[in-house]
């Protein structure tokens, strides 16, 4: 399967697929919690997921980098339906991300600018190509979004979508129509998260998504195989 490539045209394009971390959140019983959670991000990259952030925000640096290490060592070799790698997203930790080659970093609205570490990374084509290292950023507001591309980001998660506990500090679901709004409003790729399933990406699409974002609906899958071929409109 050809890996899904985002089209400004909402009309002609799959869906990014992005699962995010959470090793507390596995239902793992007398296991150590990053070899499980090491197990699960091998399972969705072999299903073919395509971007996978570690967001362990409680690990050391010491500990955040071994966890990214492993993750990217495990996710070079081909998938399962012969497409490229999965690009590993570290969380906040841009020192982490570029020390450990991943493919990116994810910053939340309220922590480091889009802009400087994009500036920043420009200045050093040494240390990575820009096309190998994406800089994404957690907005929850169409203010936020619509300042966040024009600082240079180069994709948002917007949300919560749907209500969820994991996203509830960030307050109310924002709503397919503040989605629109957004994905309408930026020029880069935005990304639902927060509250979604199977059965509602399909609404995320329809309002202009590039894609979802997601904890519970790709760690807690039974089947990840069947769940990508659903999502990206191949039901088997």
């Amino acid at each position: 399967m050809k890996r899904p490539v985002w089209h400004p045209n909402k009309l002609v394009r799959a869906p990014i697929l992005c699962y995010v971390t959470d090793r507390r959140a596995l239902a793992c019983v007398d296991e150590d919690q990053i070899e499980s959670l090491l197990r699960r991000v091998a399972s969705a990259a072999a299903a073919g997921i395509d971007w996978i952030q570690i967001r362990e925000k409680d690990l050391s640096g010491k500990g955040l980098s071994s966890l990214a290490r492993t993750a990217v060592a495990q996710t070079k070799q081909m998938n399962e339906h012969g497409g490229p790698a999965s690009r590993i997203l570290v969380n906040e930790r841009v020192d982490v991300a570029l020390s450990e080659r991943t493919g990116g970093v994810h910053l939340g609205e309220n922590s480091l600018p889009a802009q400087n570490v994009r500036k920043w990374l420009d200045g050093r084509p040494d240390l990575v190509p820009r096309e190998k290292f994406l800089v994404g950023v957690s907005c929850h507001s169409l203010k936020a979004a619509v300042a966040t591309a024009r600082d240079g980001a180069d994709y948002i998660f917007f949300g919560p979508v749907f209500a969820t506990p994991s996203k509830a500090a960030f307050g109310a679901p924002q709503g397919l129509k503040r989605l629109d709004e957004v994905c309408s409003s930026v020029k880069i790729p935005v990304l639902a998260i927060g509250g979604i399933t199977r059965d509602n990406a399909s609404d995320c699409m329809a309002a202009g998504a590039a894609g979802m974002a997601a904890i519970r609906l790709f760690q807690d899958a039974e089947n990840l195989a069947s769940l990508v071929s659903h999502l990206r409109g191949s039901p088997r």
